[in-house]
């Protein structure tokens, strides 16, 4: 039996090959360190080398003997320094960390503890929406098998909302009492008013991330080729990523004269560009993984005061109210998006009242020490489970 009394502080084990750099894992460290009754012993080993790599093997790079060389360095690691580390109340295994859990819930049941797993996105549905199953499918297969039983391991799991939870419940049957909600966020010590205003003579529209499926990154560039002719209407993107060269390609053919391509930049000049943005760009894809998630750029731009346009659905007008704290639009929708960007453009009033609004809701739900709350209340709900009189522990 786990013996946490709320008297002290709660004891996290945060486990596994997670992406140390990627924003989720930050967030939730970070928002569990800033609990002032939560400790957290970090057992980590890197396996991946970046989103390349994992593509890589994900293709067929699996089969290579050196991958699987790789992984055992990994998991002896991890399991020396889970054996060094102290007691704990419950382990939490970061994204990505479903084949982790295969690992992790043997260290941690041996000590009598309970497991909860990040998912944050199903692995298989990334693979799906990247084309990696069609291309791949002994791969595809897999990846679904091992991600299936890597999430019956843990005792809780921990989704972004109920749309996504429900969608890998029903994926994987998966009862809805195992499931936790913790949203996304951005970090506010990186994301935060700045003192650079939007200039005077445009209007600054800008993107940044990752130029994924889900982005809907056609929608974006079919707004630029609507606003063509209005040019005080200045589109900057920043970023790389699998459809950047297409998308480039695109705006080329098209011969776009309000749109630039600023690529990779390091992050105080992206903060600053972001400042003086009148609008940030959300998300306007009409995949799954699009629909079911509130993306950290949402979030980030919120954080930083400025108003953003995305797209419409469900879970995100479960976290957000429209044209109050974010002005959606429908999904892939072009004339929609420049519709948009023109009624923000004429009415500045509005504009900085949903900046304004956006704000003070990420604060109230998505900072840091919100993030750390929630999950420290699901990992709470994990010890309470495990301790049960039902489970026999």
């Amino acid at each position: 039996m786990s013996h946490y009394s709320p008297e002290r502080p709660l004891r996290v084990c945060y486990f596994g090959t997670y992406r140390a750099g990627y924003t989720r894992n930050q967030i939730i460290l970070k928002g569990l360190q800033s609990q002032p009754d939560v400790s957290v012993d970090i057992c980590h080993a890197q396996l991946w080398h970046g989103i390349e790599d994992r593509v890589t093997q994900a293709s067929g790079g699996w089969r290579n003997p050196s991958f699987w060389r790789r992984v055992a360095g990994a998991y002896r690691q991890l399991i020396r320094t889970h054996k060094q580390a102290p007691d704990y109340d419950v382990m939490l295994i970061g994204y990505p960390g479903q084949f982790d859990a295969y690992l992790g819930r043997r260290l941690a049941h041996a000590r009598g503890r309970p497991v909860a797993l990040d998912i944050l996105m199903s692995l298989h549905l990334v693979a799906e929406e990247r084309g990696l199953t069609i291309a791949h499918p002994a791969t595809g297969r897999i990846i679904f098998q091992l991600e299936r039983g890597g999430l019956h391991r843990p005792d809780l799991l921990i989704a972004e909302n109920p749309e996504y939870g429900d969608y890998i419940a029903n994926k994987y049957q998966l009862p809805a009492e195992r499931f936790r909600y913790v949203p996304h966020g951005a970090d506010e010590t990186v994301f935060h008013p700045r003192p650079l205003q939007p200039p005077d003579d445009h209007f600054r529209i800008s993107y940044h991330g990752g130029y994924l499926p889900s982005h809907g990154m056609d929608a974006i560039i079919g707004a630029a080729d609507q606003l063509r002719d209005e040019p005080d209407m200045q589109f900057h993107f920043y970023g790389n990523g699998p459809e950047k060269e297409r998308i480039v390609s695109r705006a080329e053919a098209l011969s776009l004269p309000n749109v630039t391509f600023h690529g990779y930049i390091d992050q105080e000049e992206l903060l600053d560009s972001l400042a003086q943005a009148h609008i940030c760009l959300g998300v306007f894809g009409t995949t799954r993984q699009a629909n079911f998630t509130v993306q950290n750029k949402v979030w980030e731009g919120l954080a930083m005061g400025r108003p953003v346009i995305s797209g419409d659905s469900p879970t995100i007008r479960a976290a957000l109210t429209d044209r109050k704290e974010i002005y959606l639009v429908e999904r892939d929708d072009p004339v929609a998006l420049a519709a948009a960007l023109r009624a923000l453009r004429d009415t500045p009033g509005l504009r900085e009242e949903i900046a304004a609004a956006g704000h003070a809701r990420y604060l109230a739900g998505n900072s840091i020490p919100a993030i750390g709350r929630q999950m420290k209340e699901a990992l709470v709900a994990a010890i309470d489970s495990w301790n049960s009189p039902g489970r026999g522990n």
